[in-house]
């Protein structure tokens, strides 16, 4: 088997893995994680954090004006907030299943958001459609992160802006001192009553498997997302410390030793 043909099997490996996961875990991950957020303090905590950086960039418009894709959507917690406070929004996800939840969790504003399956690393849009592309907790699970984030700069207008939410998940499978921290935030969840495995529907062993398997767990990030990024030919930033704002203090102790940052990323 040539180089290019196995590296083919191993991308259609881990997307049908992942196809499989999500849709598997959709509906516990929508009332685990997504509706808690969009009844909580924490939605209006997210919106204004967006909308400081969205709004600052694009001075003199208003949401109205600006077209918005939510990149591996899920539940649709960003697609939801975005709309409502008056974006065009487009919400894509892998999953058929996670965007039926989406369409759930959006109500009332179900119609006035452009849900569509696809795949965040081949984006079946026109270049330069948006003006903010925005995701959270996707990149790390991609097969082909650097792909993906060419696409991204291919659908964004000149100028436009990338929003990413990550962390370093699964860092713990090649690192030997990020496995110890982890297993001091498995000790420290515990003790406020948050346990590893409690959750029936989440297959940790899959989870592991398909992490294993993408490149991002061996990378130390934001680190590679900025080199990634500004050779694709974005001008890129990095707030490591996003967290302290946005997490829940179950969150805060939960992955304490994988803590989310932003990456802005503006399309020169």
């Amino acid at each position: 088997m040539t180089a290019g043909r196995t590296a083919m099997k191993r991308y259609d490996e881990i997307h049908s893995a992942n196809k499989d996961y999500w849709t598997k875990r959709a509906r516990t991950y929508s009332l685990d994680v997504n509706q808690g957020e969009l009844h909580t303090a924490l939605c209006g905590l997210w919106l204004e954090t967006i909308e400081q950086h969205v709004l600052t960039h694009f001075a003199g418009k208003s949401p109205c004006d600006l077209r918005v894709l939510d990149i591996g959507t899920g539940p649709g917690f960003f697609a939801v907030i975005l709309a409502k406070a008056g974006y065009r929004v487009t919400a894509i996800d892998l999953t058929p299943a996670m965007l039926a939840e989406a369409k759930k969790n959006a109500g009332a504003l179900a119609p006035a958001i452009d849900f569509r399956e696809m795949n965040a690393e081949v984006l079946d849009f026109p270049a330069e459609s948006f003006d903010v592309v925005i995701s959270r907790n996707l990149t790390w699970d991609l097969p082909r992160p650097d792909v993906a984030y060419r696409e991204w700069h291919r659908v964004l207008r000149k100028n436009g802006m990338l929003l990413n939410f990550d962390a370093n998940w699964y860092r713990y499978l090649y690192d030997d001192a990020a496995k110890a921290a982890y297993d001091i935030d498995r000790v420290n969840a515990a003790s406020i009553g948050i346990y590893y495995n409690q959750n029936p529907d989440v297959n940790y062993d899959v989870a592991e498997a398909i992490a294993e398997k993408v490149p991002l767990s061996r990378e130390m990030r934001p680190e590679w997302d900025i080199r990634c990024l500004s050779e694709i030919g974005f001008t890129v930033s990095a707030d490591c410390d996003i967290w302290k704002a946005l997490w829940s203090e179950e969150e805060k102790v939960n992955y304490a030793s994988t803590p989310m940052f932003l990456i802005k990323a503006i399309r020169i």
